[in-house]
């Protein structure tokens, strides 16, 4: 029995890996992002926190979008129907790019609601104009998750990867530059990190389409598009799949944008310690997301086939490996909770040793939560995956709901301002929305298959 979800494993993985890295690279960036930022100080670090947290809500809701067309192209791919799988990308290209800009002019329009949020007025100041620039780079990044997610769709993983890293090297190089002036270049500090983030997420889109065009195998879907001609019923059948996805993953990322809010009520200091154990959080969850892809692939494909016992089993061994993968990095956070945040702030720092010492240990604290909610966080967005894979997403968007807004919001607000928890506090409302996702995922994912398993 065991053996019937081990030996998925190495397919799993290989199609997986790629997608890891690629999402790696989108946090290592984040990562380098905030190495370079917190050099410059508490309150730089602070800002980047806060700017990001108003774009990290709208990519939720582009990103989710878009996954919807990834089961659609697996399904369309696991039927043998090409031109099902071309409708579906052009349509969601169509809809990503609208979408894309939409989110741009509401964050534009939203901006000033930072003098209101109980901000440190210092970081309010520095996060205005680094907004700027990183709302527009989420055109190209939604642009760019149209071709990703059709890519993955038909188990091509490894060239949304090539162009993600391509797009990360250039990114902190060009950080590194106007970060700190290097080389005779203008010392722009986090403006210089936000010019990184749009240029390099351009370039990614520009090099994934090259890549695809170039291909034999991806040209004719990649091109000869014509979009005078648009089918109404693609059109519903990706908003009706890309909207409960939206609003999932929305859900997830505006609980953890609330705990960046509650711990700028708390001070910059317990702010830029959240950021310090979200990015290293967030890290470890591309490794679930990735996870996540491969199941909603597989179970996309095996639903075009109609074998409902292999899609049960295999996601099921998905969900095993996530499991087993989770578990060390939980040890790993646990037993490096108090060396990790020493890499993002200089401890030699005469000026600023005391906000850095007292981010370092909040950030420890943190990173102990964040060890016990590795395993919901990975298990929750895996299960999520399959469901997706099932175009199973209304009752799992209710779910993600009930999970992170009626069982961990209510426990962030009250342990984070008003028991001596505070930080810890929120983390621990975090974790309890995690764990409360993942049984009820599962208890869903369970129901979905075993009936679709009785239809045969």
């Amino acid at each position: 029995m065991f053996q019937a979800y081990t030996r998925e494993f190495r397919y799993n993985i290989r199609l997986a890996v790629p997608v890891i890295t690629g999402m790696l690279g989108h946090s290592f960036v984040a990562f380098a992002d905030n190495i370079m930022v917190g050099q410059l100080g508490t309150a730089e670090l602070a800002a980047v926190s806060l700017g990001n947290s108003f774009v990290f809500i709208a990519m939720s809701l582009g990103i989710g979008f878009s996954t919807a067309i990834t089961p659609l192209v697996a399904e369309a791919d696991g039927a043998n129907d090409p031109l099902a799988a071309k409708h579906s990308l052009k349509h969601g290209l169509v809809l990503c790019t609208i979408l894309g800009l939409a989110l741009f002019g509401i964050i534009l329009l939203l901006k000033p609601l930072m003098y209101y949020m109980d901000q440190p007025a210092e970081v309010v100041i520095l996060a205005m104009p680094y907004l700027d620039l990183v709302a527009f780079s989420l055109v190209p990044l939604v642009m760019f998750q149209a071709f990703k997610q059709f890519s993955e769709g038909l188990s091509q993983t490894k060239y949304p990867m090539y162009a993600t890293i391509i797009a990360n090297v250039i990114n902190v190089v060009i950080n590194y530059l106007l970060i700190f002036g290097a080389f005779g270049f203008p010392k722009l500090g986090i403006i210089g990190a936000a010019i990184g983030t749009l240029v390099s997420r351009m370039i990614m889109l520009l090099y994934l389409w090259y890549l695809l065009r170039i291909k034999p195998k991806f040209h004719d879907y990649v091109s000869g598009f014509n979009f005078r001609q648009l089918s109404g019923e693609v059109i519903r059948k990706i908003i009706n799949l890309g909207f409960p996805s939206a609003l999932q993953m929305f859900f997830e990322v505006m609980i953890f944008t609330v705990a960046i809010w509650l711990s700028g009520v708390l001070g910059k200091n317990p702010q830029a310690a959240n950021q310090i154990a979200l990015n290293l959080s967030s890290m470890t969850f591309m490794f679930g997301m990735g996870l996540g892809v491969a199941a909603m692939i597989r179970v996309g494909n095996q639903m075009g086939l109609k074998k409902f016992y292999d899609l049960r089993r295999i996601a099921r061994s998905i969900f095993l490996l996530t499991l087993i993968l989770q578990i060390g990095f939980a040890i790993f956070f646990l037993l490096g909770r108090h060396w990790l945040p020493t890499i993002y702030l200089d401890q030699d720092d005469p000026v600023n040793f005391a906000d850095n010492m007292e981010v370092m240990g909040i950030a420890a604290e943190l990173l102990l939560v964040s060890a016990f909610f590795q395993i919901s966080d990975g298990l929750q967005v895996v299960i999520l995956g399959a469901l997706r894979g099932l175009q199973d997403v209304k009752v799992p968007t209710l779910i993600t709901f009930i999970a992170y807004w009626v069982v961990g919001f209510p426990i962030c607000f009250y342990l984070g301002l008003h028991t001596p928890l505070k930080s810890t506090g929120i983390w621990i409302g975090l974790l309890s929305g995690l764990t409360a996702s993942a049984i009820m995922l599962y208890i869903r994912f369970n129901y979905m298959s075993k009936r679709l398993i009785a239809t045969q």
